[in-house]
């Protein structure tokens, strides 16, 4: 039976997890005469573009120079792939020499920036495009803009002002994006009026999680839960996500039964419970005090507990000087952390060896520490000043 493009396509996507097989393929491919085909070749373009290793991307270049024609996608998958291995200038250069950058292209380059912190960048590109974005291309971008948190606000504003001057109607694609960031940069009284700007009968659960965890975020915690049975009420099922930002929105505001029920409410909805929403309801026991439920709920979820759990617990033991508790796991935990990752962790250990009165126990750990290089990460700020924006 003789191949076709359509059944390389999905030999390609179905082997993509295995970099073993995707270039056993490949070979099959310059055999059968198809490393010359568009779709085959960029889909495979793709699978080596987006790899973290820098030598199966250097694979992806080859593959790019040697492809006898190109569309918009094979350039965008290179742009992509140059961002995610931190070469913004080598983007720009692709960016820069393609013959007719399309609007994806566009906003593949300024998400480049987005995703590599230069978001100065990206908003003076934002502002030279020559074609006029749609809602689908704003997406990312927003979206990236939220990850950059306060940082990445200038640029959000200057979309949101965008999309006012051409008079786009508040859909609630546009309206999900902007509550999005607006909530994780910051500022939430926006993240609320846009939300309510949104019609209630066209919310979906995206819009209605996204408001609910930067609600969450923000300390309101009873506003959180009154939008989730609002979104009940409208007929919208919540979904993983909206039950880690209400477990949060309980664990903040140390709402200890309205947390069981909706920790309970998970079944309700055919949802399992993830370990995101195990270490929720910890963080929620442990900061009412209640460390023998918290415990029971570790000892008996069927999840191995993490470096974010063990984390939580520990930090409540140290805040209702809970010591008997918390020495029946420091063994455990210090056989699952990593240096390079736990410090914070490795810091309330020894508080807690303080705390007891074991000096030695804490010098101990604290000379271990320094020999393996443990680094506890810093707190960090920024600062817009005359000239830019400072971190300190």
């Amino acid at each position: 039976m003789a191949f076709d493009s359509f059944s390389l396509l999905w030999a390609l996507k179905s082997c993509s997890h295995s970099l073993p097989l995707t270039r056993h393929l490949h070979a099959h491919l310059l055999k059968l005469g198809f490393s010359a085909h568009l779709y085959v070749a960029t889909c495979l373009l793709s699978i080596y573009a987006s790899s973290s290793s820098t030598t199966v991307f250097s694979d992806a270049r080859i593959l790019f120079d040697e492809m006898p024609c190109r569309n918009s996608v094979t350039w965008n998958v290179m742009i992509t792939g140059y961002s995610r291995q931190g070469n913004v200038k080598a983007a720009r250069f692709l960016f820069d020499t393609m013959p007719h950058p399309s609007l994806s292209s566009w906003s593949a380059m300024v998400a480049a920036y987005i995703h590599n912190s230069l978001w100065n960048h990206a908003l003076a590109l934002f502002r030279q495009m020559r074609l006029t974005p749609d809602q689908l291309t704003l997406g990312p971008i927003l979206a990236g803009c939220g990850r950059l948190g306060s940082v990445g606000l200038p640029l959000g504003k200057s979309i949101h002002a965008f999309a006012v001057k051409n008079n786009w109607s508040l859909n609630v694609e546009l309206g999900t994006c902007l509550v999005d960031m607006y909530a994780k940069c910051g500022l939430f009284m926006n993240a609320r009026l846009i939300f309510h700007m949104i019609d209630i009968n066209d919310r979906n659960v995206v819009a209605w999680t996204a408001f609910i965890c930067g609600a969450a975020q923000h300390g309101h915690a009873l506003e959180a839960l009154h939008v989730f049975e609002k979104m009940r009420e409208a007929g919208a099922n919540p979904n993983e996500l909206t039950f880690t930002g209400i477990l949060t929105a309980c664990a903040q505001a140390g709402l200890v039964d309205e947390g069981r029920r909706y920790f309970r409410m998970l079944s309700h909805y055919g949802l399992r419970p993830r370990i995101q929403h195990y270490g929720c309801m910890v963080d929620l026991f442990g900061k009412a005090g209640l460390l023998s439920d918290a415990y029971e709920l570790i000892n008996t979820m069927p999840y191995q507990p993490n470096a974010v759990v063990w984390g939580s617990f520990l930090s409540s033991c140290k805040l209702h000087r809970q010591f008997e508790m918390a020495d029946r796991v420091i063994h455990e935990v210090m056989s699952i952390i990593k240096p390079e990752n736990d410090g914070g962790i490795y810091s309330i250990i020894s508080d807690l060896h303080l705390l007891c009165g074991r000096i030695s126990e804490a010098e101990r750990l604290r000379d271990l520490m320094l020999a393996q290089n443990v680094r506890k990460l810093r707190a960090s700020t920024f600062i817009t000043t005359g000239v830019g924006v400072r971190l300190v």
